[in-house]
């Protein structure tokens, strides 16, 4: 990978201070810095120059991470900075070792190449038995051995199959494991990067140009990598209860009496529904922030009425904004020259729905209020989300008007972005674009929605595209290929600290059979976002549009989502604090389990439930994996030893659901929107064993549980010979809410049993015991005699 000419050359002094060490070289210096006890940042500076922090950057500033004790020694062979268990060694001669309590988890031979401008690259040498994930939005399997991989963000067309490289979302990260050990590669540099692991036993890294930039931080699971690369470019904050609901989409609902009525068969056939979402034909001449009078000719009546019966109205706005010298978002634009422009200061004009347009900077701080500005003219109207589309960005090659849309390419990689001091090409920041808006577009909600919490749907994004929207995997194909392809996009999201995921349930081009609709809704139901989205042109893929046994099952399953919305929102609190995945696969809690390395068609939702979807047509049975322990079967009840292969039944109403022993499960009462009632009576599903929960509540809407506004709860479940012991903490934080019932269901008892208490014996019916108590918030221990 490096050749003589561009080595850094003899090392000639080193220094340690603070949090960092310094080599110097004849041609470059190469810093190490210690951020907190399990990662390091290498920087390698051209003449000892590093560039310098940029204020899109998406990682945390160094200074924010603890200073760790560090010891620095020597001796003849190399110089070794320790850092409680991890130690990076640079070996005199010219390579890094990385190493945790003392086992070697990955090695440089030599240090990086570099040149002053041009292509950066470097070489990891790792493990054969190395596995490896994330990488963001990918096609193809779960496990990324032998794969090449590009980071550019792209609109790959529809049928992106598993051998398309390049996708919507583009984040420069891996994560490696091995028996015993797990590791983690953050690869900080925004220009077009790629990870090559064709060769065995070695990653190696190239990007276009830019700074030789990586974060390495190590552990012994991948929860403690996803904690840490989470902490370095950021969480994702609390979403409103709403956006866990159902969404319904198409390209387009065309008029505000078509979504009216669209809601009203909703409601007639009792099925959940939480959002509405308009595809461009809700816009006056695909201009951004404007409604097309003739259709919606009163969207505030439209919003109010809507949202009266629990329903929100999520509008889409693409990155392209149509020149027009009429059009004030275009006009005030160019007041602000908020637009990309050529190296000669000019407006880069290009085609999109539009036809001639511009595209807004994202990278200013400036633009991005400006365009939070434009945003209130729908926040007045009443809208409750934004859907950000087109932001990779994509262009179109000739004008829509005349036939364009089919081919797409993007902005020019000479054009001109940055403010003031930041002034750079789109080749370096092409990556960011999505995120740019994404960011803009959140911020601009929060300051105009009174305190409401934002959504925003965001196509395109960059590592961190988590701290300002939740994702889909864009335009999906109706394709049973394409329902299998989605379980190991979204589950590698999750691992790449993005864990507010979906796809279009269905598919969003082509035409769904009722079977595919059926398997995908089933599936879907249980994914962190949850929309059905179809295209102009396709048949209806509504949940009754094919047939009364498809629409049975829709509602069926959005009925349990709609259930399990206390699990869920405890589950997006834990992704907000410590950066879990909602959605993820066996492997990050069963890493020492070989049988789990390559399962993608299988996965938790948390820790406690286990979804095997169906994802092939005509399959009535599936092979299903359960990890060590004890599983219960969600529809029978039915007790299964773990650490083993079953044959699991799945007739077509009906995918294998399980739950692992020691789970308490939180769930709500049937709801048809989120609005409808609040959690009353709250249901604790107990299932024997030994386990714990973090039970999260607030009031599902506002900001305020930033300033504490909120009720933690720790539950845990102890099984011993013969007993089994519910601890149900106290209520942290200064939000409770309305008096209400706590049901507590205990699942596996044996009808035989006397189930007892101090006091008396629980009646059993069919393996179930049911107790009913008052939720006060106070402590609460209840021991059960088995």
């Amino acid at each position: 990978m490096t050749h003589p000419m561009n080595i850094p050359g003899s090392l000639l002094r080193f220094w340690q201070g603070g949090r960092d060490l310094e080599l110097v070289f004849e041609r470059a210096n190469l810093r190490i810095s210690a951020l907190g006890n399990h990662c390091v940042r290498l920087r390698l500076g051209p003449g000892g120059k590093f560039a310098p922090r940029r204020s899109w950057d998406v990682a945390a500033p160094d200074e924010d991470f603890t200073t760790p004790v560090l010891a620095l020694r020597e001796d003849s062979q190399s110089i070794r900075l320790e850092m409680g268990d991890m130690q990076v060694v640079y070996q005199r001669g010219g390579g890094l070792r990385f190493e945790v309590a003392g086992q070697r988890f990955c090695v440089m031979n030599e240090l990086p190449a570099w040149q002053e401008e041009g292509p950066v690259t470097a070489c990891l040498i790792t493990d054969p038995s190395e596995r490896f994930y994330g990488f963001g939005e990918r096609t193809g399997l779960l496990e990324k051995t032998g794969s090449r991989m590009t980071c550019w963000a792209t609109d790959p067309g529809h049928m992106h199959g598993p051998d398309v490289d390049r996708m919507y979302i583009a984040i420069p990260f891996a994560l490696a494991l091995r028996p015993g050990l797990a590791w983690g590669v953050f690869f900080h540099n925004t220009f077009l990067s790629e990870f090559d692991l064709t060769q065995a036993g070695q990653m190696a890294l190239r990007a276009d140009g830019g700074e030789l930039d990586l974060y390495v931080m190590c552990g012994s699971s991948p929860t403690e990598i996803v904690a840490g690369f989470s902490a370095l470019v950021g969480r994702t904050p609390m979403p409103p209860l709403w956006s866990l609901g159902y969404h319904q989409s198409r390209w387009s609902y065309a008029s505000q009496q078509e979504v009216r009525d669209l809601v009203a068969e909703f409601k007639r056939r009792q099925i959940p529904l939480d959002a509405v979402h308009l595809d461009i034909d809700y816009m006056d001449g695909y201009r951004d922030f404007t409604w097309n009078r003739q259709n919606f000719s009163d969207p505030a009546g439209l919003m109010r009425d809507l949202k009266a019966q629990g329903v929100r109205v999520v509008p889409i706005i693409d990155a392209g904004v149509k020149v027009d010298p009429d059009y004030p978002v275009y006009t005030s634009g160019q007041k602000l020259q908020a637009f990309v422009s050529t190296p000669q200061g000019e407006e880069v004009h290009a085609y999109v729905w539009p036809d001639e347009s511009v595209w807004p900077d994202f990278s200013r701080a400036d633009v991005r209020a400006w365009w939070g500005e434009q945003q209130k003219r729908l926040v007045a109207d009443g809208v409750a989300g934004i859907w950000n589309d087109m932001n990779e960005p994509a262009v179109f090659i000739q004008p829509f008007s005349q036939g364009g849309g089919g081919e797409v390419t993007t902005l020019p990689l000479d054009a001109q972005q940055g403010g003031p001091g930041e002034r750079t090409t789109h080749a370096e920041l092409h990556n960011l674009y999505g995120l740019g808006m994404a960011r803009a577009c959140y911020e601009g909600l929060e300051r105009d929605l009174n305190g409401e919490r934002p959504f925003a749907l965001c196509r395109s994004g960059y590592a961190g595209i988590q701290r300002w929207t939740a994702s889909w995997m864009g335009d999906n194909h109706s394709s049973w290929e394409h329902l299998e392809m989605a379980l190991p996009q979204m589950l590698n999201m999750g691992l790449s600290g993005v864990p507010f995921v979906g796809v279009d349930i269905g598919g969003f081009s082509g035409n769904a059979s009722p079977e595919l609709f059926a398997r995908w809704i089933e599936a879907g139901a249980l994914f962190p976002f949850c929309r059905g989205h179809s295209c102009i042109g396709t048949i209806r893929q509504e949940p009754w549009a094919f047939g009364q046994q498809v629409e049975e099952i829709s509602r069926k399953w959005l009925r349990l989502r709609y259930r399990l919305l206390p699990y869920l929102y405890s589950l997006f609190w834990n992704a907000s604090q410590r950066g879990e995945p909602v959605m993820r696969p066996l492997l990050y809690h069963y890493s020492q389990d070989p049988q789990t390395a390559y399962l993608y068609d299988q996965f938790l939702l948390g820790e406690f439930v286990m979804a095997a979807p169906v994802v092939r047509p005509g399959v009535r049975a599936r092979s299903v994996y359960l990890p060590e322990g004890d599983w219960y079967a969600w529809d029978s009840g039915e007790v299964l030893q773990g650490g083993r292969h079953i044959l699991a039944d799945a007739p077509l109403e009906s995918i294998p659901v399980y739950v692992r022993g020691g789970a308490i499960l939180p769930l709500g009462p049937e709801m048809l929107h989120t609005d409808e009632k609040p959690f009353d009576p709250l249901t604790l599903e107990l299932y024997p064993g030994d386990g714990a929960f973090t039970f999260y509540e607030d009031d599902g809407h506002s900001l305020d549980y930033r300033q504490g506004a909120r009720s933690v709860r720790n539950l845990r479940l102890e099984r011993s010979t013969g007993l089994l012991r519910l601890t149900i903490g106290a209520r942290q934080g200064n939000w409770q809410p309305l008096a209400r019932k706590l049901v507590l269901r205990l699942h596996g008892v044996p009808e035989y049993s006397r189930l007892g208490h101090t006091g008396g014996l629980y009646e059993i019916r069919k393996h179930l015991l049911t107790l009913e108590v008052d939720d006060d918030g106070a402590e609460r221990e209840l021991n059960f005699r088995l």
